[in-house]
């Protein structure tokens, strides 16, 4: 079973969370500049909500990525993500020349 196993909490850098994969705990990061992103890409204004507020709209979301991530064995303690970490894979297609 794959669940969130504490509240996350606010730091200096982002957002705290735990998730549970395997029957083990892993702390990630999502930092804030990831969840300006996300709000970017639903039109919503960072501004004018606070970075908790922005975490818990997307928290489904990010909680899917990061045991994606982990279960893809991707390192660190905590686990980072960034605003890298939310960045669409290009159409291959796009990218061709004409």
């Amino acid at each position: 079973m794959q669940t969130t196993t504490t509240d996350p909490r606010l730091t200096e850098n982002g957002v705290l969370f735990t998730v549970r994969v395997d029957s083990q705990n892993r702390e990630c990061v999502i930092l804030k500049e990831a969840l300006e992103k996300l709000s970017a890409l639903k039109s919503i204004d960072a501004a004018d909500a606070d970075t908790m507020e922005v975490f818990h709209a997307f928290e489904a979301t990010i909680n899917g990525v990061a045991r994606r991530l982990i279960s893809a064995r991707v390192p660190g303690i905590p686990l980072v993500m960034n605003a890298n970490t939310f960045h669409a894979p290009c159409d291959v297609l796009n990218d061709m020349p004409s």
